[in-house]
């Protein structure tokens, strides 16, 4: 009889120490966190996949019907895989090559900023300026000649000023003297204007 409870006091004994040891292994398991899956990283660099069948690129060259560079367009596999992304016209959109296209973007827009600046800032000196340009004219005030864009893009570059003739905005030659205001073209919805004197040639009267 007592052999036969000592053999039951080992079993327990034993059923314990197992039951403890799984325990703590399980707690150990849980601190480690869930076991690591070998598709997620490469996951993170596969191509994003747009609804029905279709393939997201990002277009790395202007193309017709398609987009500009730097545009997020949806394409046939087949078509992106056949040659977008073998003529180096396109490259997968990952999540990783969005994530630069995004930033290549900010910086686009951040030097579009600036330059917008440095044109208001152009537009407001030209309005504060005027110029004159002499022309020969007859008693009445006619001139033999006009004075077109690329004379007042002329003088103004004379003053400072980075101006060229497709800038300048006028309905035609200049044929009087007078004072014009000339409007000047800078960007798509930048503009300023300029006071321009078209005065006659100065000649010396000759000594009698």
């Amino acid at each position: 009889m007592a052999k036969t409870s000592d053999t039951k006091a080992k079993s327990r004994s034993a059923t314990t120490k197992a039951r403890t040891s799984s325990k703590a292994a399980g707690t150990t398991a849980a601190q480690a966190g869930p076991p690591r899956q070998p598709g997620v990283e490469r996951r993170r660099n596969h191509p994003v996949r747009a609804k029905h069948g279709y393939i997201q690129l990002i277009l790395t060259q202007p193309l017709p019907q398609l987009g500009q560079a730097g545009d997020l367009v949806k394409v046939r596999p087949g078509f992106a895989r056949n040659y977008l992304v073998p003529q180096g016209l396109a490259t997968f959109a990952t999540q990783n090559n969005l994530r630069m296209v995004e930033k290549h973007r900010q910086r686009l827009k951040e030097l579009e900023e600036a330059r917008r600046a440095d044109l208001q800032n152009l537009a407001a000196q030209i309005a504060q300026r005027s110029l004159t340009i002499e022309a020969n004219a007859n008693a009445e005030g006619h001139l033999y000649g006009s004075v077109n864009a690329d004379q007042i893009a002329a003088a103004l570059r004379t003053e400072g000023f980075p101006i060229e003739a497709e800038n300048v905005r006028i309905e035609g030659p200049l044929k009087e003297l007078g004072l014009y205001s000339i409007r000047v073209h800078l960007a798509q919805d930048i503009d300023s204007e300029v006071k321009l004197w078209v005065v006659p040639t100065h000649t010396e009267e000759p000594v009698g």
